[in-house]
């Protein structure tokens, strides 16, 4: 990063006051613009002041919890996400990505890892070159009628009309379009799409699947073909300019 990026700026949703400040002191000392809300009130008068590249969202919060927050989010907005609570059943990690969640960290967890974390998300977000204006190299990939344009991070359906993508469902899909009419497995599709959304024994990549098929409509479950016991296979033919 040049001195002259912009510091990626990190909204922290947290309402134990203690942790809320560990955590922004970690970001801030690695380098990121953060700001902290304790409850849903506060996280919407934070976006209404500025806008935010990633939310670290804790789930349980006072009034409005974290998942409910979360899906309010997705409806208005697509910048990443990452949950965060002691509750680190895989039911509530499950829900949190069907709700449009990046990523679900479990309490306790170190500091390297929500590093870790927040680096991973925030490489899926828009490369800088867009947010500076900069007009990037076009690199597409086209399937079906659709086309994703690498560089802006942007699917369009067979009418030119922009899907929008969580940056995981971004990854997934390139992944699958990397490796068309191949057997990827469940461990494989996690190592390739970079989420890093917990052990490949969980319902993450099935979550992520299902989330992509309802954004590719009705012919989806025909090019994201479940093979049983092995993983899945992206039927269509793919073209990349």
């Amino acid at each position: 990063m040049s001195d002259h990026d912009p510091l990626p700026r990190i909204l922290v949703v947290e309402d134990d006051p203690g942790m809320r400040m560990l955590i922004l002191r970690v970001l801030q000392s690695n380098g990121y613009a953060v700001r902290g809300a304790q409850d849903g009130r506060e996280m919407w008068e934070a976006f209404g002041a500025s806008p935010f590249d990633l939310v670290i969202l804790d789930v349980m919060l006072p009034g409005t919890n974290g998942l409910d927050l979360c899906r309010d989010l997705r409806a208005t907005s697509q910048v990443p996400v990452i949950m965060v609570s002691a509750r680190g059943e895989e039911l509530d990690r499950v829900l949190g990505l069907e709700l449009g969640a990046d990523d679900y960290v479990a309490k306790p967890f170190g500091q390297k890892e929500l590093l870790a974390r927040v680096r991973a998300v925030l490489r899926r977000g828009v490369p800088a070159g867009v947010r500076a204006g900069v007009e990037p190299r076009r690199e597409m990939f086209r399937f079906a009628g659709w086309s994703l344009d690498l560089r802006r991070r942007e699917l369009s359906d067979p009418e030119g009309a922009a899907v929008e993508l969580s940056g995981a469902e971004h990854d997934l899909l390139a992944s699958f379009l990397e490796n068309p009419q191949r057997v990827i497995g469940r461990d494989r599709l996690l190592e390739l799409s970079r989420t890093r959304l917990g052990d490949v024994s969980d319902r993450s990549v099935d979550v992520l699947v299902s989330r992509l098929r309802r954004k590719l409509g009705v012919e989806s479950d025909a090019l994201i073909r479940t093979v049983r016991g092995l993983g899945y296979i992206f039927t269509a033919a793919v073209e990349r300019v």
